[in-house]
C-alpha cells in the first residue's frame, strides 16, 4: 500500500486500527449488495479498496504508543522490515495462523457469493478471530523486539 514510515506511524494511531476491522464486514456487504443494487457494487466494492487505502493515513500520529493497538502495528512493521529479527516460533506461528484463516476466508467467500447469511457471518467472524489473533502476535513480536535492547524505546522499528 505504499506506507512510509511517517504513515505507519499514523496507522499506529488506535482508531485506525480499529477502524480497519470495519473492512471484511464492509467488503462482504459491498459483494452482497449486488443483489439489491446490481452492477452499482462494483461503485460500493471500490469504496471500501479506497477507505482500505485512506485508513492508514487518515488519523494522527498518536500521542502515545504504550497500548495493544499501536504495538501491533509497531510489530507488524518489525515483522514485514526486519524479518531476519523475528523468532522463529513466531513465524511458524504466523503461518499457521494464515493457514488456519483460510477456512474462514472461503465460508465467508461463498457465503457472499451465495447470499447466504450464516456462512458469511461465520466466515467474517472467524476470519476476524485470526486476524485479531494476528495482532496479538504483532505486539509479541513488538515486545521482544524492544526486549531484546534496552535502548530501544517504544516507537524505534
Amino acid at each position: 500500500m505504499g506506507m512510509t514510515d511517517a504513515i505507519w506511524l499514523r496507522h499506529a494511531n488506535p482508531w485506525s486500527v480499529w477502524t480497519r476491522f470495519t473492512l471484511l464486514p464492509l467488503f462482504s456487504l459491498a459483494i452482497w449488495s449486488r443483489d439489491w443494487i446490481g452492477g452499482w457494487a462494483w461503485l460500493v466494492v471500490g469504496l471500501v479498496l479506497i477507505w482500505n487505502w485512506l485508513n492508514p493515513r487518515l488519523f494522527q500520529v498518536p500521542q502515545h504508543l504504550d497500548n495493544w493497538a499501536s504495538r501491533g502495528v509497531l510489530g507488524e512493521q518489525i515483522y514485514l522490515k526486519r524479518t531476519d529479527e523475528v523468532a522463529q516460533h513466531h513465524l511458524i506461528c504466523l503461518r499457521v495462523l494464515m493457514v488456519i484463516t483460510i477456512p474462514g476466508m472461503g465460508l465467508m467467500a461463498w457465503g457472499v457469493w451465495q447470499f447466504d447469511l450464516m456462512a458469511t457471518v461465520t466466515g467474517v467472524a472467524l476470519t476476524m478471530i485470526m486476524k485479531t489473533w494476528f495482532v496479538d502476535r504483532m505486539v509479541w513480536i513488538y515486545l521482544d523486539f524492544l526486549a531484546a535492547d534496552p535502548a530501544r524505546k517504544h516507537g524505534d522499528v
